[in-house]
């Protein structure tokens, strides 16, 4: 098993991240006037929260360069 830091994982794709959650509310909300940037806030708490510092995931999911 293999270990990723899950708050330092979101952090390095905070961008790809915020987009992809920017888009999914667009699709699902799209006459909403919802801020992104607080919601994906929210949501990376939640998932500090919900999740381990340090999360085991299977070594199928890593590939080293």
């Amino acid at each position: 098993m293999a270990r990723i830091k899950i708050e330092d994982v979101f952090s390095h794709l905070d961008n790809q991240i915020r987009r992809a959650l920017e888009a999914t509310l667009n699709e699902h909300f799209p006459n909403q006037n919802i801020d992104p940037r607080n919601v994906f806030r929210t949501f990376k708490r939640q998932v500090s929260r919900k999740c381990n510092t340090w999360e085991n995931i299977p070594d199928n999911f890593v590939e080293k360069e």
